[in-house]
């Protein structure tokens, strides 16, 4: 089976999110994941439906897999179980809540793919600023497998008050 390149995007806004971060990065070559590059790491404003909470660490990570997506997907949801995030079947998940990790799938090669659980790419990849832009920190002439450029996406973004995305730290590798 052929090596896919992607794009995973991790945030943290409990405990000491740094740490969750880099925690989240050595965890996934277990699952079948290997981290090529990272992003700088970026704070940000909460966004979605509780906005009373932490600003949250992101960044992005370039990786190389042989798994298919929702092997793939399974892999991230698994990490963060490792890392103390509350699964979505459980009565304490908190939809867009407070969390010690996120590990989101946003990008596997050029390949579109639709299922219950999982679009790609990401269908927030182009209109979130916090993704979009350690991404463009990752690859400044990234693109979409529809040919979108990413960095248009971005400079398309309106601006508002809760779109900072602020640079926080180096790359988590």
């Amino acid at each position: 089976m052929a090596q896919r390149i992607g794009y995973l995007g991790l945030g943290s806004n409990v405990g000491v999110p740094r740490e969750n971060l880099a925690a989240a990065v050595a965890a996934l070559p277990a699952h079948g994941v290997c981290v090529l590059a990272s992003s700088s790491t970026y704070e940000t404003d909460p966004v979605g439906d509780v906005l009373d909470q932490p600003d949250f660490l992101n960044a992005c990570l370039r990786i190389a897999t042989e798994l298919e997506p929702e092997e793939l997907l399974g892999a991230c949801k698994a990490v963060e179980r490792e890392l103390g995030r509350v699964a979505q079947e459980s009565p304490d998940y908190v939809r867009h809540g407070p969390r010690p990790i996120d590990v989101d799938l946003l990008l596997l090669g050029e390949l579109e793919y639709s299922s219950e659980r999982l679009r790609l790419p990401h269908r927030e990849v182009t209109s979130r600023r916090f993704v979009l832009v350690p991404l463009l920190d990752l690859d400044p002439e990234l693109t979409l497998p529809s040919g979108t450029r990413l960095a248009d996406a971005l400079a398309a973004l309106p601006s508002g008050e809760r779109d900072d995305v602020r640079l926080a730290g180096d790359p988590l590798l």
